[in-house]
């Protein structure tokens, strides 16, 4: 294998193929030269609040940029090249995301990164090597998209409670159940399902994981309404759906084990993503325009904010590097998902400080009501990727060494619980 170039010669052809198949944002002249203030869109919503055409215009958009950019070598920049990527260090992807961020490209949303920022990885981890080469380039190249099929009505935060079931029958096995809060499901081709194989076992193992084609027969996808406007989530129901086994992820009765996996790399990604919901200096340019940067209270506020980002970004990287080395996803994960969710809700509440009426009154003015759509998202993130709650447990248990939380069914057969019927 040739070595890699070196990073600013890879920064430079990057920033040349952008320039030929991308258009420029506007410059910003600003005091910081981060956020021009009337410039572009002034979005800041935490989730897409679009229609049914316009949503599927979108990810048709950003499945074509996708494809773009990985048959150009740019669309899996760090994963191995046995896997379709080119096998750079991460320091070539922030660099190639630094110039990205320059250009107008299409929103991926949440979809595209759980496709290939957390069921492609999952399945390079436990993936037979068939799987592997039937999904991991056509999920690189967002030929396909997979979302995740785990939190169900009754088995929210403790999801090793699920109760859909998968019952083997031959060569194939038959799914029953219902799942919750699916970022995507509308829009993809396959789900990463976790499903209850074996009651008997207690309920951390009698759980297998699957990936399920969501055209096939007893597969029903509905749209749930946000308090935001849109539908991002959704519930799918899986009535007697079959399967082969050759789509088992991981072996029977692994599947919370894959699971814990995939929720690793989604705590990971929370936490190490973008300023979703508009960042701290898209704050500050707020607080600049309306000339409240020299009040103490407003002050102290923002110099919080801009604390909590800092430290976010700093565990984040910390947590990237264990991976580099070939760590397992680890409690950096929890309290970098903490972190973002926590940066959110102060960013609602500085924002709110700031705004005041301006929040709630659509004057038409340009980066003022659009915020309360961050005001009104920001909350769903405090359960998406695993509720604080949960988090703040995994931290207490595993980095404080507290004891656990009491567990009156552990070491009890699922089918004795109230879950079972």
């Amino acid at each position: 294998m040739p070595p890699p170039p070196d990073l600013d010669t890879f920064r430079a052809e990057a920033r040349a193929w952008l320039d030929a198949n991308a258009e420029r944002k506007p410059e910003v002249t600003t005091a910081d030269d981060e956020v021009g203030w009337g410039v572009g869109d002034d979005d800041v919503a935490v989730f897409l609040n679009l229609g049914e055409e316009e949503e599927r215009a979108r990810i048709e958009a950003a499945r074509a940029w996708q494809q773009a950019k990985y048959d150009a070598g740019f669309g899996a920049i760090s994963w191995p090249v046995e896997h379709g990527g080119r096998g750079l260090p991460v320091s070539y992807l922030r660099a190639f995301n630094q110039e990205e961020a320059r250009f107008v490209t299409p929103n991926p949303g949440e979809l595209f990164p759980t496709s290939m920022g957390l069921v492609a990885p999952t399945i390079a981890a436990f993936g037979t090597p068939q799987q592997r080469d039937r999904f991991l380039r056509p999920m690189l190249r967002a030929e396909i998209l997979a979302c995740q099929l785990f939190s169900e009505p009754g088995a929210g935060s403790d999801l090793a409670s699920l109760a859909c079931r998968a019952e083997r029958d031959g060569d194939q096995w038959v799914l029953n159940g219902q799942k919750v809060w699916t970022s995507g499901a509308r829009f993809a081709q396959w789900g990463e399902a976790l499903c209850r194989s074996d009651p008997s076992l207690p309920k951390h193992t009698g759980i297998t994981a699957f990936l399920v084609p969501l055209g096939a027969p007893g597969v029903e996808v509905r749209p749930i309404r946000q308090m935001t406007g849109g539908s991002n989530f959704n519930e799918v129901f899986l009535t007697d759906v079959r399967i082969a086994d050759e789509l088992r992820l991981g072996a029977e009765g692994e599947g919370w084990r894959v699971g814990l996996t995939t929720l690793g790399f989604e705590r990971d990604h929370s936490g190490g993503g973008g300023p979703a919901g508009g960042g701290f200096t898209r704050v500050l340019a707020l607080a600049r325009h309306l000339g409240r940067t020299d009040e103490p209270v407003v002050r102290q506020a923002l110099a919080g904010l801009y604390a909590r980002q800092r430290l976010m970004q700093l565990t984040t990287r910390r947590a990237a590097a264990a991976l580099r080395a070939g760590q397992t996803p680890g409690p950096e994960g929890s309290l970098g998902k903490l972190l973002w969710t926590e940066g959110m809700r102060r960013t609602s509440d500085v924002v709110s400080l700031v705004l005041g009426p301006r929040l709630v009154a659509d004057t038409g003015e340009w980066g003022t009501y659009a915020w309360a759509e961050q005001v009104l998202g920001a909350p769903g993130y405090r359960i998406a990727g695993g509720s604080d709650e949960i988090q703040r447990s995994i931290i207490g248990e595993r980095v404080l060494g507290l004891p656990k939380e009491p567990q009156v069914d552990k070491g009890a057969p699922f089918a004795a619980s109230r879950r079972a019927g």
